[in-house]
């Protein structure tokens, strides 16, 4: 298994394809983000889609980013768009993901990550401290998470 970066792949469309298989519409939704080009504009230049993979298989993916849903925020960079398919949930792959956000954090000297959700009890297995209740964009409250980074 190995952790991938979308945009320094070849074969896009197989991995947008992989993205849009799962049964979950944020999946849907970042998909045709990709496929338009609007990725960018919609959470940051600077931002990354990781994909876990074991060879043309799609594990678990999420984006590493400069926004995400809970906007207008100073606080930055977030990962978002935290899925693992069905069959592979259980053994902790997302974390694989989130070493590979706490890696490009350090790259980037960055303190803090932070990480909005639905979830309760998920993420904080993975070392995220729930901060706080913040509304999304579409004016829901959501529960935001920070990863604290050690430089």
């Amino acid at each position: 298994m190995k952790v991938i970066n979308f945009f320094d792949e070849d074969n896009k469309e197989h991995w947008i394809g992989e993205i849009e298989r799962s049964d979950w519409r944020a999946g849907a939704f970042l998909g045709r983000l990709l496929r338009s080009g609007e990725f960018f504009d919609a959470v940051g230049e600077d931002s990354r889609v990781l994909l876990l993979t074991e060879g043309d298989e799609l594990i678990s993916y999420c984006t590493f980013a400069e926004k995400d849903d809970i906007q207008p925020t100073d606080l930055t960079p977030w990962v978002g768009f935290v899925y693992t398919f069905p069959e592979h949930r259980g053994h902790r792959y997302a974390g694989l993901l989130f070493d590979e956000v706490v890696r490009l954090a350090k790259e980037r000297s960055v303190g803090e990550v932070y990480l909005s959700t639905n979830h309760t009890g998920l993420y904080e297995k993975y070392g995220w401290e729930f901060m706080g209740m913040m509304d999304d964009m579409d004016g829901e409250p959501s529960r935001v998470y920070v990863r604290k980074i050690q430089q």
